[in-house]
């Protein structure tokens, strides 16, 4: 094998000197406190048999796409699911992609063109800083859900004036951020881009299936979704598949077919993905208003059972499923997982540069299949170690 290049190799011992190097691990037999499966459909045998009766019934014995949906991956159950996926977030139109990941990519570095701008809170995922660094449009962040921090950068940037003819400014968001569990002010935002005739896009991956009358979301649970321009859902969070999919105008979909590079060139979903995030929705549909409570009722027992053991100061504010303790450095919020795992619960250490430094954290995420007993005692473990 050829040497491996110099200066790769002291990223990655720099890494290690850190503390920060990352691994992959098998973590089974564990109470689950890290995956984003809020719901528990990921492992559900009744999602499970449900996917398979539906691929007998449609007479669909295929293992793969066979190629991009421009080619050959087209198959007949992707206009199923984006059917599905109009009707249910209450939306003109839904084009599906491969991963949540090419889904912002796609968009972010098609869709805002040389002389628009980007203003995006600071927090927003990784996906869509890639798509944005793909971008000819300018990006600016402002400050974490910080409306007036983000009305004094759009006025900086046009130096008090207005955008040239044509131009587009695009205002980019989390209804739920990964990382804190929080949300921003939607309605505020949401209004102020349509008095201003700005394009509001927000990213609700962690929302989905968790916020909304039945999971829609927090964008439909507040009835905003005539005054955002774009939604990307996925479907690895609470629906417990794989894919997600970007809402919007048909012309957005018309565009995005034909430009966003990361739909164009990426095979496309099996009919075994498309079929169980079917089967997903059908059951939010119908069956899922019992694990949507106790998920509920979950989060509630955390966030009261944390004030009680005098944890609440550490976490980060939020309503949503997840929930993030902040001990800052590497070592010992990973010394902390640890201790937890030693215990039996999987509880995620989030070390920087994922993170800022000095905001190194424990990430909770709350699943309706967690029982008040686990909660209880992960928290009382905690607030022994730390």
């Amino acid at each position: 094998m050829p040497d491996f290049p110099k200066r790769l190799r002291r990223k990655l011992e720099e890494r290690v000197r850190d503390d920060s190097l990352r691994t992959l691990v098998h973590e089974r037999g564990l109470v689950d406190f890290t995956s984003n499966d809020y719901l528990g459909l990921a492992k559900s045998d009744t999602l499970f048999s449900k996917t398979f009766q539906l691929l007998l019934t449609k007479n669909i014995a295929e293992n793969g796409a066979t190629g991009s949906r421009l080619l050959t991956g087209n198959h007949p159950l992707y206009e199923t699911l984006e059917s599905v996926l109009s009707n249910f977030h209450d939306v003109e139109s839904a084009l599906v992609f491969y991963s949540g990941y090419d889904a912002n990519i796609g968009f972010f570095s098609a869709v805002p063109l040389r002389g628009d701008f980007i203003f995006y809170d600071e927090l927003v995922h990784a996906s869509i800083r890639d798509g944005m660094a793909m971008s000819n449009a300018k990006s600016y962040k402002f400050s974490h859900n910080d409306i007036t921090g983000l009305k004094q950068r759009i006025k900086g940037v046009l130096k008090g004036g207005q955008p040239e003819k044509d131009t587009e400014i695009y205002i980019v968001t989390e209804s739920v951020f990964s990382m804190d569990g929080d949300s921003p002010g939607l309605k505020a935002l949401a209004q102020f881009s349509a008095e201003n005739k700005y394009r509001l896009v927000v990213d609700e991956a962690h929302a989905v299936g968790v916020f909304g009358k039945n999971g829609e979301g927090l964008v439909q649970e507040l009835n905003l979704q005539e005054m955002v321009f774009a939604r990307i859902i996925t479907f690895g969070k609470a629906l417990g598949a794989h894919g997600a999919a970007i809402l919007g105008a048909s012309t957005l979909t018309a565009y995005l077919l034909n430009f966003a590079r990361s739909f164009i060139y990426s095979t496309g979903l099996s009919p075994h993905c498309i079929a169980t995030v079917i089967s997903s929705y059908e059951f939010l549909q119908k069956n899922s208003e019992e694990e949507r409570q106790r998920l509920q009722s979950n989060i509630q027992f955390f966030k009261e059972k944390a004030i009680k053991l005098d944890l609440q100061e550490h976490f980060v504010l939020s309503n949503s499923a997840i929930h993030s303790y902040i001990i800052s450095d590497n070592t010992r919020v990973k010394s902390i997982s640890k201790r937890l795992k030693d215990k039996g619960f999987n509880v995620k250490a989030i070390l920087s540069p994922t993170v800022p430094l000095g905001q190194e954290r424990l990430r909770f995420c709350i699943h309706s299949t967690n029982s008040k007993e686990e909660i209880g005692l992960v928290l009382e473990l905690l607030a022994n170690y730390h």
